[in-house]
């Protein structure tokens, strides 16, 4: 006889619980703020008893963490930005033009859920210096570290730009796709996101492709 594997209802239950809390805390945190955010207003926001939160979380700031970490990969699976398949679609290009031409509708992509979520999380950091504390593994930048491994992949490549360095090809990367210069130029100006991965391809060929 056939086995059929039941899926475990508790843990999916869970999973589901902790999905509305953190969608509830990432509308409350871009609207009004980090710190005017209690966790009764993401219980009541999620539909869920504040003891729920604190159970599954601990404290605010655990919830803080898992909303930028959710945000950033664009879901719950703990993989990295460069293991990320339009990181790996960028990386298996064969021209420098066509690994720019990924690269940046995938960090713009990348740029549209995130720009908002830096924005809370700089003023968040801005009045509680423990927000840093939170990714004590990030020596470096990890914008920049993941802008100098696009750079390296993509000036090795038939088509780039000779006599580039890789440090001055990621500190390009790092200031045309930019969360500061997206919410500047998408938010402030109006631009959709394809305008600005567009303009930002237009800008950065030249620099980076012969």
């Amino acid at each position: 006889m056939t086995q059929v594997k039941k899926v475990d209802g508790r843990a999916e239950k869970s999973r589901l619980t902790r999905a509305r809390v953190l969608d509830a805390a990432t509308e409350l945190f871009v609207r009004d703020g980090y710190g005017a955010t209690a966790l009764q207003d993401i219980a009541a926001a999620a539909g869920v008893a504040v003891q729920t939160i604190y159970y599954g979380f601990g404290n605010k700031q655990t919830v803080l963490k898992q909303v930028v970490d959710r945000t950033i990969a664009g879901d719950d699976e703990p993989v990295a930005t460069m293991d990320r398949q339009w990181f790996r679609d960028a990386l298996a290009t064969s021209t420098a033009e066509q690994h720019l031409r990924v690269h940046v509708e995938g960090t713009c992509e990348v740029l549209a859920r995130v720009a908002p979520i830096m924005k809370m999380l700089e003023a968040a950091s801005a009045a509680d210096a423990t927000i840093a504390e939170l990714w004590p593994d990030q020596r470096e930048d990890p914008r920049l570290t993941v802008q100098t491994a696009a750079a390296t992949s993509l000036l090795g490549k038939p088509g780039a730009r000779p006599n580039v360095a890789v440090e001055h090809a990621a500190d390009v990367l790092y200031g045309v796709l930019s969360t500061e210069l997206y919410l500047l130029l998408v938010t402030n100006r109006g631009w959709t996101t394809k305008q600005y991965a567009d303009w930002a391809y237009d800008v950065l060929r030249p620099q980076l492709c012969a």
